[in-house]
């Protein structure tokens, strides 16, 4: 990296990782001059930063990191590039292959699974050291897929014996009454997202055939009473869902050689208008204990298109404006 009065020269020693790096139609170039207020042109075969001294030295720095990525064969996307982008403006450049170097599990087709985000790093990690682990925050941050590939790497493992991951049936705005079919087709849909994960993961065969031999089991939360569940990982999604009675059902379920994944959205919640939720009630009573693990992702964390992330931020701004005139 040769500097200039005004700008400063990357050498590119490979044409294909120069390819990667700008992406469809110079596009990560354009948002790296925009975020950075520089000029990025290339000559000679190098690029060369244009602008004041430390926008151009904030912006070489992130281009030779992705550049460094790129060189281990991982692949540039929008997501990657806008959150190399984010560290780097609040002076954490430089730690986006720390975070990439986590590999959970590999998918059936041979993807590699990761966490994405810090948020999802730390996530991955208590859960890794905490019995019970609560992960919250907004749609689109990885709680429930990460947690169905933590549990498939523990039980592959041999950590646990089993996978069991359930959901409370909550009608959102619809009657399970007036849907066609018997209980289990009813309860179908609310469930395929976890379906969705195991799949893409272990591939449809090999679920299968776990799932029909009772080793990954998913089920309405309903089942959960009455079972003491040992040496399994039990994942509660979509807790924001649950009453207080459910969530407290299910925390006494599990037993010996278990792991707990509790995963919810307070603003995204199903319950009748002035019933408070189990995943709130829960998190202010056992706050305070220590051997259980609190996640809260943020909109940083969306790992969705980047409207995303904007769209969760007015959702917030606008509740928390509808907040304040409550309490004026």
């Amino acid at each position: 990296m040769m500097e200039n009065e005004n700008s400063i020269k990357i050498e590119i020693v490979n044409l294909d990782h120069l390819i990667e790096l700008s992406g469809n139609l110079d596009e990560n170039i354009k948002i790296i001059e925009t975020k950075f207020e520089v000029k990025i042109v290339l000559r000679s075969g190098n690029l060369v930063v244009i602008g004041d001294e430390e926008n151009r030295e904030l912006a070489s720095k992130l281009i030779n990191e992705l550049l460094g990525l790129i060189a281990t064969g991982e692949q540039l996307d929008k997501h990657k590039v806008m959150y190399s982008i984010g560290m780097a403006l609040e002076g954490a450049e430089g730690k986006m292959k720390e975070l990439l170097d986590e590999i959970i599990c590999v998918t059936n087709r041979g993807a590699y699974v990761k966490p994405k985000t810090h948020g999802q790093k730390e996530y991955i990690k208590t859960i890794g050291e905490k019995d019970v682990t609560f992960g919250v925050g907004p749609a689109g941050t990885g709680k429930t897929y990460l947690a169905v590939a933590m549990a498939i790497k523990a039980f592959k493992n041999n950590e646990v014996n089993r996978i069991i991951i359930t959901r409370p049936a909550v009608e959102a705005g619809e009657s399970l009454g007036y849907l066609p079919g018997d209980l289990q087709n009813k309860i179908t849909p609310y469930l395929r997202p976890l379906h969705d994960a195991l799949n893409e993961i272990l591939g449809a065969e090999t679920y299968l055939k776990y799932k029909d031999r009772g080793l990954i089991e998913i089920a309405p939360l309903a089942y959960m009473r009455g079972r003491t569940l040992d040496n399994a990982f039990i994942i509660l999604d979509e807790a924001q869902n649950t009453t207080g009675a459910q969530m407290r059902m299910f925390l006494t379920r599990f037993g010996f050689g278990s792991k707990v994944v509790i995963n919810g959205d307070i603003s995204q919640m199903d319950l009748q208008k002035g019933k408070k939720s189990g995943l709130q009630t829960a998190l202010e009573v056992l706050s305070s204990v220590d051997d259980i693990g609190f996640i809260h992702f943020s909109e940083r964390d969306v790992v969705r298109h980047g409207l995303v992330q904007k769209i969760i931020l007015e959702y917030d701004k606008h509740d928390r404006k509808t907040e304040d005139k409550k309490r004026r």
